[in-house]
């Protein structure tokens, strides 16, 4: 019962993003540079006036507990929060990209492909234990996956590069275990922010004037990057990477539905059989310890 809080953060994160097409699509006509600066400048400018405000005795905490480290752990922490920043900022310029450019499938296909490789990297890297069940979910992800690449290639290795960045990011979040998980993501946002701001000037098209471009990118900031951020490195912090990178699968699964019922994008017999077979996978996969959990 004590991991089921973490589940629940999960859920609720993938959920959430799911349903991102919602607010993204009516910012079609712009630039996705343009989305990405405003969404990451005003993401790391809520995030640092809440941390100032209300978190300045954690963060002076979590400064002595780094400063407390030996100087080969000091750097080894910094160097993979960097690096996560990077992998952040591309994995968001790629999604909006593709979102808007490409097709709202391929960015559900990325969120398919991205549980089979955080699982893997998971378990080569940090040695994740996976029972047989588990290894049967990730082949009938695999499966589902190579059925949706016969529809577009294109699809495929555009879905691929989304999930590969967010689940190097998955991974490298099991350092962070004895750190503050909102001054963490505040970190990673704030230097992302800091990566954008030389490009700004050159890449940004004109100011928006139009009050609903600013009324979206809130949106987006705060309920669809601040919040499933810090839930998703809440359940991390107490579940293992392969788990919640197969949740991640209910991301796309709904993203899925409403390419073909919102977005009338067409949607063949093939892959509905996909995604069917996705969804059977990630049952199989989190199924035993949610049947602990219900028993319990």
């Amino acid at each position: 019962m004590n991991k089921l809080k973490y589940y629940l953060a999960a859920l609720f994160a993938f959920t959430l993003w799911g349903t991102f097409s919602l607010v993204l699509k009516p910012l079609h006509a712009y630039p996705s540079l343009d989305i990405l600066f405003y969404r990451v400048f005003s993401c790391a400018l809520i995030m640092t006036l809440i941390s100032i405000l209300f978190k300045r005795a954690k963060l002076r905490s979590m400064i002595s507990y780094f400063k407390s480290l030996k100087r080969k752990d000091q750097w080894h922490i910094a160097g993979l929060n960097i690096g996560s920043s990077v992998l952040l900022t591309a994995n968001w310029f790629s999604f909006i990209y593709v979102m808007n450019h490409v097709s709202v499938r391929a960015t559900s296909v990325a969120y398919l492909v991205c549980p089979i490789i955080t699982t893997v990297l998971a378990y080569f890297i940090l040695k994740d234990r996976l029972n047989k069940f588990q290894w049967l979910s990730v082949f009938l992800s695999l499966a589902g996956c190579l059925l949706l690449s016969y529809t577009s290639m294109i699809d495929m290795f555009y879905s691929s590069l989304i999930g590969l960045t967010y689940a190097c990011y998955l991974i490298s979040q099991h350092i962070n275990k004895n750190l503050d998980k909102f001054l963490i993501l505040n970190f990673h946002i704030l230097l992302s922010a800091v990566i954008l701001l030389p490009f700004f000037p050159t890449f940004s098209g004109s100011i928006p004037t139009d009050f609903k471009f600013y009324f979206y990118i809130e949106i987006i900031a705060l309920f669809y990057t601040i919040i499933p951020l810090f839930l998703n490195l809440y359940a991390l912090s107490g579940i293992s990477s392969s788990k919640v990178g197969m949740m991640l699968n209910i991301n796309p699964i709904i993203a899925f539905i409403l390419a073909g019922v919102v977005y009338l994008e067409p949607l063949g017999t093939l892959q509905i059989c996909a995604y069917v077979l996705i969804f059977i996978a990630v049952l199989v996969f989190n199924g035993g310890h949610l049947f602990k959990v219900k028993n319990n």
